[in-house]
């Protein structure tokens, strides 16, 4: 290396300094995990989907905790890709307000730098943003049911954006409960009904905190009252809908939640609709009560037929008896004499009812309607026996699982794990007749059972063998020895219809009850085999 003068070298240090070629980095990246951060007050923006949308009713007391100790608890903050501000990750809207309000009355540093714990932003960013706010502000301070019912809505959206179809109120429910905000299905029904129904109408009250219960028994009164309405009015013509009704006659009582008032509200409606329909106010306020006692039976425990009616509710089934009107020109009167044609004939009608039951199904008035509630929040169409019995499919049987229509599957029974369930219970109870209870295994394949070898020294008589012969011929999975000569042909007449050979002591046909059952037993397996054929056609 050549020597460098002195005046070189002094040359090289007055030289003008290094200069870039690259590119140069205006900022950084956000951190790629959990990072502690100290951001501004002009970099830090609420979420803007906040479920919040009234005031915090611990605003005062959390502004007087901020401004004597600071923040105790650093919020948690994020960033969408490409933005150039930082929101609130999930919940601390309202601390980030009040530090604003804390900053323009005094200035103090401390309220302007603050500490955070950012967060990256996460591939569901906006559904976990969402659902963490919710969760969060119910933890502090609570929403009001119309801000939680908003919040849900909008979660609704972004999950129908994210699968591209919509959901229903159950899988809503679930997709909920997996990003840690828990909601019952029934709530979220009322929910909608809400946004739908109730928010256009009376949002100063519902904004300003009326309750939860008060939101639905409103939500259920609508329901119940559309129903009658749309049940009077379906055969005459009407100068208005009930949507417009119910519109028309809530609106004027939208005040401050002290003032409002259910009951007048409910008063108001059903005399409009008796004026509208030329209905009697008293029968309609009845049908509108029952009609709401079933309704809320969806969300509440089944009573027990021995129920002494305190804290219960009375539910009028299908086949409660209803008096029969006789228009009388404006006003609805009701004739002892149809009264009395009304009384023979329901007289009649039960029965015709008992003798198409062959063991009466242990069930209450409650649990029927708790099941016709959920069978039309899924739309699907519940048989009731009672206004079925005179078709050639129902009928009635006791047991385990009890039936009321030999030929209808309902939804949460249409899946193969659930169908074997159900075949090998009937071939248990219908194997019991014989005393061969044991007899019957309960298999995960096949049709569900299979019929076991008998014990050593243990003979079954012949109606018993008869039985086994009809369950292990339906049986795809029995692998035993039979008992004896068994032949179908030859038995399967005399089980079902009966021989000339009668012995009090041994049965000498299977019974009514058996019967039932297996016909039942064989509607199921059918559709079990179709299931395992072609999976895709579980629920149709």
């Amino acid at each position: 290396m050549a020597d460098v003068t002195p005046q070189e070298m002094a040359g090289k240090l007055l030289a003008k300094g290094f200069s870039r070629s690259g590119p140069v980095v205006s900022e950084l990246s956000d951190p790629i995990v959990e990072t502690p951060m100290i951001v501004t007050l002009d970099e830090l923006f609420p979420y803007e989907l906040d479920p919040r949308i009234t005031r915090n009713p611990l605003y005062e007391e959390i502004k007087a905790s901020i401004r004597e100790r600071g923040l105790d608890a650093p919020p948690s903050i994020t960033r969408r890709p490409g933005a150039d501000h930082y929101i609130i990750r999930n919940g601390g809207n309202t601390r980030l307000s009040i530090l604003r309000e804390l900053w323009s009355e005094t200035k103090d540093e401390r309220f302007f730098r603050i500490p955070c714990l950012f967060r990256p932003w996460p591939e569901r960013g906006e559904i976990i943003a969402l659902t963490g706010h919710l969760a969060e502000n119910e933890l502090h301070g609570g929403l009001t049911f119309i801000e939680r019912a908003l919040g849900v809505e909008k979660a609704r959206e972004l999950y129908e954006q994210e699968s591209g179809k919509p959901l229903s109120q159950s899988e809503l429910a679930r997709r909920l409960s997996a990003d840690g905000y828990p909601v019952q299905q029934s709530h979220i029904s009322r929910m909608q009904d809400t946004v739908r129904y109730l928010l256009p109408v009376i949002p100063t009250v519902l904004y300003n905190g009326l309750g939860r219960h008060q939101v639905e028994r409103l939500a259920v009164m609508r329901k119940a009252a559309e129903l009658s309405w749309q049940k009077c009015a379906s055969d005459r013509p009407l100068s208005t809908d009930f949507e417009t009704l119910f519109h028309d006659v809530l609106a004027p009582f939208d005040t401050q939640p002290e003032a409002f008032s259910i009951g007048r509200v409910r008063d108001e409606l059903i005399g409009q609709m008796a004026a509208d329909l030329g209905a009697d106010y008293n029968a309609l306020e009845l049908e509108i009560d029952s009609t709401e006692h079933r309704q809320r039976a969806v969300s509440s425990p089944p009573s027990t037929p021995a129920d002494d009616g305190s804290g219960s509710v009375a539910i009028r089934t299908a086949t409660t008896p209803k008096p029969v009107p006789v228009q009388d020109n404006d006003a609805v009167v009701h004739s002892p004499m149809q009264g009395q044609m009304a009384d023979t004939s329901r007289d009649d009608a039960g029965a015709r009812l008992q003798d198409h039951i062959v063991s009466p199904a242990a069930t209450t008035e409650r649990l029927q309607a708790i099941q016709q509630l959920v069978a039309e929040q899924t739309g699907e169409q519940l048989p009731v026996f009672a206004d079925t019995v005179l078709q050639a499919i129902p009928v009635q049987a006791g047991g385990l699982f009890p039936i009321t229509d030999i030929w209808f599957i309902e939804s949460g029974l249409d899946s193969p794990d659930r169908l074997r369930i159900h075949i090998a219970q009937f071939a248990r109870e219908i194997a019991e007749e014989a005393k061969l209870t044991d007899r019957i295994e309960p298999l995960d394949a096949g049709i569900g059972f299979t019929c076991k070898a008998p014990q050593q020294g243990r003979t079954p008589s012949a109606f018993g063998r008869r039985v086994l012969t009809l369950l292990r011929a339906l049986s795809l999975h029995y692998d035993a020895e039979p008992d004896g000569d068994q032949h179908l042909d030859i038995n399967l007449g005399a089980l079902l219809l009966g021989s000339d050979i009668r012995d009090a002591k041994v049965p000498h046909r299977l019974s009514d009850n058996s019967l039932v059952k297996f016909f039942r037993l064989v509607r199921l397996a059918r559709r079990l085999i179709d299931l395992e054929a072609n999976p895709d056609d579980a629920g149709d």
